[in-house]
């Protein structure tokens, strides 16, 4: 069930001394993580950027192409960073002025953990005021996030929680979790805040994968469906609520593990189709597609091994811009 308003400890072992490192959607197999032998990862912005175009996971993903650091990403890692740290204070002093307040301190923080943030902006008077528009943006989201719940009643059981299980496939699931909420009955709500609009109807199965995925996630973890799952739109001020069952966590299951040998079969053939949308328009990669004109670089004649769970939780410390995905 969905519900759409206008704007109401789950506790997993750190990844820090698991299993050896896996690659992250390639078919590295051997590593062990008390249980199946692990064949793979998968996150929910890597299997989102399969479903939007199988390319774009390969330029990703396979070829690790860089990216242009993008200001939409930077305010949304800034705002979430923000209403992570706003917990850190006693509950009578989570207001908005003390939000508000953060907000300088913590783009000090990205900044410093990622300096090439600051060529966002130009130095001269314009790349002032597109910085100082940037900035009243990032403000009104918080702002707004004020008018969807009161963060003096709320006690979080976790934040920025990174959790991970493997499938009897072997395929291991893992991401980042906003915040997570126990109530006293143990009911569990996944939060997940985003710094865009919500999306309209049609499209809504599509901004609930994330959720279902990190839903799934939980269950296998705990054994327990979390009850609710809600998504914050802080862009526009409304909240998407839904009450995932079993049903839809083994459907999620069974469309993470066909997506995952979608992605097996275009390793092993090499071709990685793309799919024009909307979304190629904010696409960094145009000059190398096919559908643009462009030719994509040959493929890496020896897989590149991505990051260990251990290295994405730190990069996730530091303040990593997120994934468009995520905001």
């Amino acid at each position: 069930m969905t519900t759409t308003e206008a704007g109401g400890g789950v506790s997993v072992p750190s990844p820090r001394g698991g299993g050896g490192p896996v690659v992250e959607g390639s078919a590295v197999e051997g590593s062990v993580v008390e249980g199946p032998v692990v064949v793979g990862s998968l996150s929910p912005s890597r299997a989102g950027d399969f479903m939007t175009c199988p390319l774009l996971y390969r330029f990703r993903v396979i070829d690790r192409l860089p990216e242009r650091p993008s200001a939409a990403a930077a305010r949304g890692t800034l705002v979430h960073a923000v209403l992570e740290r706003l917990y850190d204070l006693p509950a009578g002093g989570r207001t908005v002025g003390a939000a508000l307040e953060l907000l300088g301190p913590q783009w000090e923080r990205l900044l410093s953990a990622e300096p090439e943030l600051a060529g966002l902006f130009g130095e001269d008077e314009a790349g002032a005021a597109e910085r100082a528009e940037w900035l009243a943006q990032a403000e009104r989201m918080v702002e707004r996030y004020f008018t969807l719940e009161d963060p003096r009643r709320l006690e979080p059981a976790e934040r920025e929680l990174f959790v991970e299980t493997v499938l009897d496939s072997g395929l291991k699931l893992r991401g980042y979790i906003d915040r997570v909420d126990v109530a006293p009955s143990g009911d569990v709500r996944i939060v997940d805040y985003k710094t865009g609009t919500a999306p309209r109807a049609d499209f809504e199965a599509r901004a609930l994968f994330q959720m279902k995925f990190y839903a799934l996630v939980l269950w296998r973890l705990q054994g327990r469906v979390p009850r609710l799952l809600q998504l914050m739109y802080l862009g526009n001020g409304e909240v998407l609520r839904y009450e995932p069952d079993e049903r839809d966590l083994r459907a999620t299951e069974r469309k993470v593990e066909a997506l995952w040998q979608a992605i097996r079969r275009a390793m092993d053939s090499g071709e990685w189709r793309p799919r024009t949308s909307r979304l190629c328009d904010w696409c960094d990669h145009k000059e190398r597609c096919p559908e643009f004109g462009g030719t994509p670089p040959p493929l890496p004649a020896v897989p590149v091994r991505r990051p260990s769970p251990a290295d994405l939780e730190g990069a996730a410390a530091g303040g990593a811009v997120r994934e468009r995905d995520d905001l």
